[in-house]
């Protein structure tokens, strides 16, 4: 890898894995604010920032910070680090709903699973969104009239039963597909039976998000006490059966305790069955920093170097098995907001 490249992923990595994003006093932001409830930035309000092809979406304060955006003189934007010069030539993209260049929407943040490091079912109940399939269509038809984009994402947290929420998923996604038959559409939900993999493919679902969430199976039973693997991985399998090698992604959060061998083991075994693993460092928040610590005991933070050395062998492994991150166009991996995404970012 270049040394100016490994450089740029370095800084990439840093203002990912760092504090949130100061703004200068009276900074008109020229695009909506986004407000997500899932993910690694579900509860703080943020915006997508982009620097020589790589983007990062940060949460925002007008507190004093780690970062600070500086709009020069130019009116070009530059980014400080504890006061010193960190990044030039940023550019602001919009965020459509919760992703730049696509709309990413989820139905329900509250959720039975108990994982300890989800933000989500944690945020204040009285922000729940009503995003039953009528109300998305309306957010995809105003979203449309700003800004072009042709994929879209869906998930949901686990309520009543996984059976109902893969239902409301699938009528979310038919609905979608017949008012948009040309866009691309993805899923992110808990499956625990391959009839609800097949009532979403049937729906019009082209991509697919089972998650593992994390590399050792000691540490899952412990973040993740509500979720079996054995069925994730039967899950994933038949996902790749039904939706083909290459559609298929996988989540791995690391930094909750896996050793380095737990991360090299887990790209191996999921490439190996066609899936994509999606590999991402943990972000410790407010909203979860006392269920992890329940759970692992205190997170030690990712370092950003790491997190660059994960992503290449990411890269690696894929390579072999002939799995390529660009065959994805939904969710995390067209995103590239949280991660270093292999054959996009390197």
């Amino acid at each position: 890898m270049p040394n100016d490249k490994k450089i740029l992923l370095e800084k990439k990595a840093i203002i990912a894995l760092g504090g949130p994003l100061r703004l200068p006093e009276d900074f008109q932001i020229p695009f909506r604010i986004s407000r997500s409830t899932a993910g690694p930035g579900a509860g703080f309000p943020s915006i997508a920032i982009s620097f020589n092809g790589l983007r990062v979406k940060k949460s925002i304060t007008t507190a004093p910070s780690e970062f600070e955006l500086v709009q020069n003189a130019d009116g070009s934007l530059s980014i400080l680090r504890n006061g010193d010069s960190f990044l030039d030539n940023v550019e602001l993209q919009p965020v459509i709903r919760h992703c730049p260049g696509q709309a990413f929407f989820n139905l329900d943040q509250r959720c039975e699973n108990r994982c300890a490091f989800c933000s989500s079912p944690r945020l204040d109940p009285n922000d729940v969104k009503d995003m039953n399939a009528d109300r998305i269509l309306e957010l995809i038809d105003e979203s449309r009239s700003l800004y072009p984009f042709t994929s879209i994402a869906l998930t949901s947290g686990v309520i009543g039963s996984v059976s109902e929420t893969v239902e409301r998923l699938a009528r979310a996604v038919s609905s979608i597909r017949a008012r948009y038959p040309d866009f691309v559409i993805g899923v992110e939900p808990y499956i625990d039976d391959v009839r609800q993999l097949k009532i979403l493919k049937d729906a019009g679902t082209d991509e697919i998000k089972l998650n593992l969430q994390c590399a050792n199976e000691k540490i899952f039973s412990r973040v993740c006490p509500d979720l079996d693997r054995d069925t994730i991985w039967r899950m994933l399998e038949s996902a790749v059966a039904i939706f083909g090698k290459g559609s298929v992604t996988s989540n791995v959060i690391y930094g909750m305790g896996e050793s380095d061998g737990d991360l090299t083991a887990i790209m191996e075994k999921l490439c190996s069955i066609g899936v994509i693993p999606g590999m991402r460092a943990l972000r410790v928040n407010k909203y979860n920093r006392e269920s992890l610590t329940e759970a692992i005991g205190v997170p030690v933070p990712v370092d950003p170097g790491y997190m660059v050395e994960i992503a290449r062998r990411q890269r690696e492994t894929m390579a072999r098995y002939g799995l390529d991150t660009k065959t994805c166009h939904t969710m995390c991996l067209e995103c590239g907001c949280c991660d270093i995404v292999p054959f996009r970012d390197l």
